[in-house]
């Protein structure tokens, strides 16, 4: 782990904070375990009828005469074709034309093995295995990207028809056909030949497989992407016709289950909730192009999730850097907002998701007020809550660390925990348990807040009960923001038994130059479009540290982080600070 995220490879090394909570009693039960035994405690708990089944098909589609099963009619040609109206990066298409294969941060250069190369990540076989790269080489253009689309297509073909465990996963599959499909006209327009022809058949075999995953899978993003991929396929397919209400049902539940009333997602992650809303706009314009009837509730959605997108972005018009989540690409955004068709503002208060949101002058809070998502929809949480972002105008000033886009698990364990937010840490542990395989074990009992306004004047009174899961430890964070928008107010109490050490994070953005006062109280901050503020905190001992920042994808920057240290006596703290903005500034 590099030294700059010192602070977060101190939150991974639990052990010896677990044995003091143990001491001290009340600890959760999966606590009680090492953590391989609470790993397995924690999975153990969220297994369901349906996941058993799952696990047991992959034992009979790993069998040597599953593939036989998948045998069918063969399509002769497609009813509908679907368009594909987001654009790819000719400068990716181009790296593929070289042989080479960027994917999750992981480079391939020509190998040998193409669809299985050795030691190649889990994830960069799934970006590879999923076919998102067309719609780069589609960007390329002209004869040579189609030949090439085409050679990598049949190069599967061949190889790739037996399931196994990463390239035939349900959302690898999903992925694969919808991105099929999606470019059948850049494949093959005009051509009924033999490879079309075995195109088709691939087309309706692996159809056939996400008809049998379908009913295994639990509600999530993963069963969504089913569904899209099924419907895509009752569109397109004779075959598959028939069974496009039975999509449009579940499509319909899947949607009540997953999007709540303010028009978050369930995963309470901006990245998945953009991920989801795109998919919903791209299957409403598939509908619409094959003269469909398109679901109230997918209309309902898209109108519901839309103001959402636009609450995540910050004045920059990336998006906030809560749960698994980086800045994104802004005219992506713009884009899929425009083909949303939906015009509603942002809210201040999204209470069914858990955040909030304070615009004033310029100047803009967003902020994490609400719980660990249910098990199953909990793969992308990280242990920030009540952390905060901060920006004036387009320029980012306290933001959190971000997640990191590549396969290192270093990285991606770091920027999940608390010490990777702008909130407070308490004992170098995490206000929620992180376990491998993106699950979540002991969480807080209560996590939540109160807003208050007046006279342009606007307050958010948050709190954690029960942090890490330990009763008796609280932890309370009020936010003020002034009706001017250039005073910005925070006070961090702790409560709970024992003496503990705490320290109040703030992460700056890498465009900002932070710098100690002389007085050694407060801190100047400068934006990077020469905005001054000031720093200033009591109750602590305030310094500068190092901190990285993960937020654009594939890039890890150095940055720095204000620190607000100092330890709990008889179990209370009390920190007050504030962020004020400069009288030379605008």
């Amino acid at each position: 782990m590099p030294t700059t995220f010192g602070a977060c490879e101190e939150a991974t090394d639990r052990a010896r904070a677990i044995e003091r909570d143990r001491r001290g009693g009340g600890v959760a039960p999966g606590m009680r375990l090492p953590q391989p035994f609470r790993t397995a405690y924690f999975r153990l708990a969220r297994t369901t009828p349906r996941s058993a089944l799952h696990a047991m098909a992959k034992l009979w589609f790993n069998g040597l005469f599953y593939r036989r099963t998948l045998v069918g009619r063969r399509p002769r040609q497609l009813e509908f074709t679907v368009q594909n109206p987001w654009p790819g990066d000719a400068k990716l298409g181009a790296e593929l034309f070289r042989g080479e294969f960027c994917f999750a941060g992981h480079v391939e250069t020509a190998p040998g093995a193409l669809w299985r190369p050795r030691d190649a990540p889990e994830e960069w076989l799934a970006a590879l295995h999923g076919f998102g790269w067309l719609a780069d080489l589609h960007a390329v253009g002209g004869e040579a990207a189609r030949a090439r689309a085409r050679e990598l297509v049949e190069s599967w073909i061949e190889t790739e028809g037996r399931w196994r465990p990463v390239t035939w996963r349900a959302d690898v599959v999903a992925r694969r056909l919808i991105n099929w499909l999606s470019h059948a006209e850049f494949l093959f327009a005009g051509d009924e030949g033999k490879l079309a022809t075995r195109w088709l058949d691939h087309v309706a075999r692996q159809a056939r497989h996400l008809r049998r995953l379908a009913p295994l899978l639990g509600s999530g993003f993963e069963r969504l992407l089913v569904i899209k991929a099924l419907i895509y396929a009752g569109l397109c397919l004779p075959s598959e016709a028939r069974r496009l209400a039975r999509w449009m049902t579940l499509l319909s539940a899947e949607i009540e289950r997953q999007v709540a009333a303010d028009g978050g997602h369930v995963s309470r992650s901006p990245a998945v909730h953009f991920a989801v809303f795109r998919h919903l706009v791209d299957l409403r314009m598939a509908l619409r192009e094959a003269r469909a009837e398109v679901p109230v509730a997918l209309q309902n959605a898209i109108d519901r999730m839309a103001p959402m997108v636009r609450f995540y972005r910050h004045g920059d018009g990336g998006m906030c850097l809560f749960n698994d989540t980086n800045e994104g690409e802004n005219w992506l955004i713009d884009v899929v907002l425009t083909q949303a068709e939906a015009r509603g503002k942002p809210p201040d208060s999204a209470p069914h998701t858990g955040f909030e949101r304070i615009s004033i002058n310029r100047t803009l809070v967003l902020m994490d007020a609400g719980g660990i998502p249910p098990p199953g929809a909990d793969g992308h949480a990280h242990a920030g809550a009540l952390s905060f972002e901060l920006s004036v105008g387009k320029h980012r000033m306290i933001v959190n660390c971000g997640a990191h886009a590549g396969a290192q698990r270093d990285w991606r364990a770091a920027q999940r925990t608390t010490a990777a937010h702008s909130t407070v840490t308490i004992d170098d542990i995490n206000s929620a348990e992180l376990l491998p395989a993106a699950m979540v074990g002991a969480r807080p009992r209560l996590v939540g807040a109160v807003r208050r306004e007046s006279d342009g004047n606007v307050w958010i009174d948050g709190e954690i009960d029960g942090y890490a899961g330990f009763p008796r430890l609280v932890h309370r964070r009020r936010l003020y923001l002034a009706a001017n928008g250039g005073d910005l107010r925070g006070e961090e109490s702790l409560s709970g038994a024992g003496r503990r050490k705490f320290a109040v994070r703030f992460h700056l953005h890498p465009t900002v130059t932070a710098s100690l006062a002389q007085d050694g109280d407060s801190v100047l901050i400068r934006l990077g479009d020469g905005g001054g503020w000031r720093f200033r905190a009591s109750g602590g001992v305030t310094g500068l540290q190092e901190s990285v920042y993960l937020g654009i994808g594939g890039e890890t920057r150095r940055s720095e982080q204000i620190v607000v240290s100092g330890a709990a006596h008889d179990g209370e703290a009390l920190v007050k600070w504030a962020i004020t903005r400069m009288a030379d500034s605008s």
